[in-house]
């Protein structure tokens, strides 16, 4: 898809939660410069108000910079960000306790007093939350929230704030970082789980041509062993007859020559078995298993009466679509609609996961395309209107094979 929206619409349901996820906290962290550093720059003049803007700016990028480390260590993309962990608690201590500093400064101006307080307090709580990020164990986080909320409150003690003043500032800190933190560790659990369920959906596509493939190698066992074992018995037979000048010979390799003939025949049974795909089946299968992944299904036409051609045709067509929805788009529904019109059997897939424009040049679609070409089918597929992804498949009725 193209436009301003097509890179999101190619992104993965995965993918699309953990960009959300980053674009949360980043703007959380960035939201510091508007909501506190401006306004302590408009409060304290120019000298003040710039130190404290400065801090503020300088606390929300390192803010987003651990924001985007922390979840590409939560994701084995980096290694634990530690020393930013460390770099982060360090701005936050600066930028705290220079507006505890500045309000000190002037302790009977409340104008001055309230923009230090919403600096002190937001830095803090946010650096408290945001650095969750980079930690796991809910101990651990708990731990680290406990102590920048301790920590705030002595240091607010310590520079002369009334104890029950220094009690409140850090039960302020405790709440809120705690309140981050629990949304970014609820925040990184939710992500694994979205990437693990992903990752089940892709393991049952990939089960399920498994299990396919070994249905069919049993089943070539099945002819291929017990018609080989007879050939071997029977050509070692006429080897001792042949020595010994024996005529049976001749009748038993006469015998090997019709159960190879018999093998083949068996062998292409299996194997036109194995290619042909029955419509209703096929059709029945995609919807319970696009259900089973949470894809609304609909299906409308019925495929009885159609010759056998046709059905195995289009069976595949819906057996190779409902892997690409399966697989590579990112679809919440599916609509499969099959009719007839002026002597050509029309069957349409339309999904809305259009992300994935790669299937339209992929190589199942390019089999597919061979193989209705074979029965005097075409195929088409791509983006259609919005964010749908369509494919279209049409054979004739009369179906006659195109020669090679």
């Amino acid at each position: 898809m193209r436009g301003p929206g097509g890179w999101w619409h190619r992104k993965s349901t995965p993918a699309k939660f953990e960009t959300y996820t980053r674009w949360s906290f980043h703007f959380l962290a960035a939201v510091e410069v508007p909501s506190i550093g401006l306004p302590a720059f408009g409060a304290l003049g120019a000298a003040l108000g710039t130190l404290l803007l400065g801090l503020t700016a300088v606390h929300a990028t390192v803010s987003m910079v651990t924001v985007s480390q922390g979840l590409d260590w939560t994701r084995g993309r980096r290694p634990q960000p530690v020393r930013l962990l460390w770099t982060l608690a360090a701005v936050t201590a600066a930028a705290g306790l220079t507006a505890l500093l500045v309000a000190r400064s002037e302790p009977d101006s409340d104008r001055l007093a309230s923009a230090t307080g919403m600096v002190f307090g937001i830095v803090v709580v946010v650096g408290a939350g945001i650095s969750a990020l980079g930690m796991r164990g809910g101990r651990r986080i708990a731990a680290l929230v406990a102590g920048y909320g301790l920590t705030s409150c002595a240091l607010a003690f310590a520079l002369g704030v009334p104890w029950f003043a220094a009690l409140i500032t850090g039960g302020g800190v405790l709440v809120g970082g705690g309140f981050i933190a629990f949304t970014a560790f609820f925040s990184i659990w939710l992500l694994d789980a979205v990437y693990a369920l992903d990752e089940a959906r892709e393991t049952r596509a990939r089960l399920a041509v498994a299990e396919e493939r070994l249905r069919f190698g049993r089943d070539l066992h099945d002819v291929m062993g017990r018609n080989l074992a007879v050939v071997a018995l029977k050509s070692e037979l006429a080897v001792q007859l042949a020595r010994r000048g024996r005529p049976e010979a001749v009748e038993q390799m006469v015998e090997v020559q019709r159960i190879a003939r018999e093998t083949q025949r068996e062998v292409r049974d299996v194997v036109r078995g194995y290619r042909e795909a029955d419509l209703g089946v096929e059709l029945a299968g995609a919807r319970g298993v696009l259900a089973a992944a949470g894809i609304t299904c609909e299906v409308r036409g019925e495929p009885s009466g159609l010759p056998d051609q046709v059905q195995s045709a289009l069976g595949w067509v819906v057996r190779e679509a409902t892997t690409n929805v399966l697989r590579h788009g990112n679809a919440g529904r599916c609509a499969v609609r099959l009719e007839t019109r002026e002597g050509r059997v029309v069957l349409t897939v339309e999904n809305d996961g259009a992300g994935d424009v790669r299937g339209s040049g992929g190589s199942g679609l390019a089999g597919l395309r061979e193989r209705l070409a074979e029965v005097g089918g075409t195929l088409e597929a791509g983006p259609a209107d919005g964010d749908l992804f369509r494919l279209v498949a049409e054979v004739p009725l009369a179906v006659q094979e195109v020669p090679a």
